[in-house]
Parts: C-alpha cells; sequence; structure tokens
C-alpha cells in the first residue's frame, strides 16, 4: 500500500462505520458541531502529546506508510486525521446501537 497505508486505514475506518449515517439515520454529521465538542478537547491533548513525543523523538511515523504531509509540531496529516475521523466512527457506531437498541438511554439523556 505504500506512502498511502494510513491513509487507507483512515478511508477503510469512514467505510467501516460511516454508512451508518444513511442506513440507519443517526444524524451524527447533521449535528456535527455536538460531536467536535466532544472530540475537540481530548484530540487536542492527544495531538499534544504526539507533538511532545515526536519532538523527544519518543514516538515517529513510518514515512513508507504515511504522505509525507506534516502541520504543526511535525504530526503527518493523517495523524490529524485519525483523532476526527475515529472518534466520529466511534460516535456513529454508539449511536447506530442506540438506533436499534431504542430504549438505550446515554449521557444527558439518562
Amino acid at each position: 500500500m505504500g506512502k498511502w497505508g494510513y491513509l487507507g486505514m483512515l478511508a477503510f475506518t469512514v467505510a467501516g462505520s460511516f454508512w451508518l449515517e444513511l442506513a440507519l439515520k443517526v444524524r451524527v454529521l447533521q449535528r456535527i458541531g455536538r460531536a467536535l465538542q466532544a472530540i475537540a478537547p481530548i484530540a487536542l491533548l492527544f495531538l499534544i502529546w504526539d507533538g511532545l513525543a515526536i519532538a523527544h523523538h519518543d514516538w515517529s511515523f513510518d514515512i513508507h506508510q504515511i504522505l509525507g504531509i506534516y502541520g504543526p509540531f511535525n504530526i503527518p496529516l493523517e495523524e490529524y486525521g485519525f483523532f476526527l475521523v475515529v472518534p466520529l466512527a466511534a460516535i456513529m457506531t454508539l449511536e447506530a446501537v442506540r438506533r436499534v437498541k431504542k430504549d438505550w438511554l446515554i449521557g444527558d439523556e439518562s
């Protein structure tokens, strides 16, 4: 898969869960602001952690598996995508289970 390895994993994650938005009408993307409010603070903490680990040479990314496009803190573009795509996929999966199990209340709804 070469340089597209990490991006391919993200695409696989999208394909594996984003169909729930249409098939089960989980409405996560319709409420993207709410999802981003939940995702952003944790993503920021993990991106800071990634940046520090990269700067201290405790963490690295296989240059053969990434596109080579870097954002702030020398973090690959795919890693930024990871912290958006994976939580969105998890939320969609959770909402799909809730859709199927109609009486399953969570969070501020219980």
